[in-house]
């Protein structure tokens, strides 16, 4: 029996690029494992932005601080991101905030075999649903959503990985490395990703 191509997929919540780049991934390991390929995802923890406080706050306010009111509206107003794969993001209702224990819940839900299932569906509470995904509640509700047994703790693990993985040098996520050195990122195409696995 072969053993499962072993695939990283370095990500960050809060990323749109990201959650565009997981959905194709995702799409690609679907294709992959229906035509009987086995692959193991690995979810190495990213923070795009460490400093964002858990509290949270309207992301078009953030964007309007940081980069004008004017661009905060064209961007609020873009449908175009996630369309062509069938994603309806809602800028106008994300919450920015920090991402620190999204990621110890995927750490968790991996552990527990449903990793891609929980990242998904934290993508689409951040991009969709207009949650706070650092508030502990709205996480306890995705993680009991998805199946996944939280009962704390990993915090001390996740910081140790987040620095390791900040070390490497990688470029901006989304990044997938693959088992033989094959390395996606940025505009990650489905097609892509099965040339990866099936390489």
């Amino acid at each position: 029996m072969t053993s499962p191509h072993r695939v990283e997929v370095v990500l960050d919540f809060a990323c749109v690029h990201c959650y565009i780049g997981f959905t194709r991934y995702a799409r690609a390991l679907r294709q992959y494992r229906d035509q009987g390929g086995a692959a193991e995802t690995v979810f190495r923890p990213f923070q795009l932005r460490p400093d964002a406080s858990p509290a949270g706050e309207p992301l078009v306010e953030v964007w309007a601080r940081e980069r004008g009111a004017a661009v905060a509206a064209e961007l609020a107003a873009d449908t175009s991101f996630g369309a062509a794969d069938a994603l309806a993001l809602d800028f106008r209702r994300a919450v920015f905030t920090n991402t620190f224990d999204a990621h110890r819940l995927v750490a968790r839900a991996a552990a527990q075999g449903t990793g891609e299932r929980m990242a998904e569906r934290l993508f689409r509470a951040y991009f969709a649903d207009g949650l706070n995904i650092a508030d502990p509640g709205t996480l306890a509700r995705l993680a009991a959503e998805t199946g996944v047994t939280d009962t704390g703790g990993g915090a001390d693990e996740l910081r140790a990985e987040l620095a390791r993985v900040r070390a490497l040098g990688l470029p901006a996520p989304p990044v997938l490395r693959f088992a033989d050195g094959t390395t996606l990122s940025g505009e990650i195409g489905t097609e892509d990703v099965l040339a990866a696995l099936r390489g």
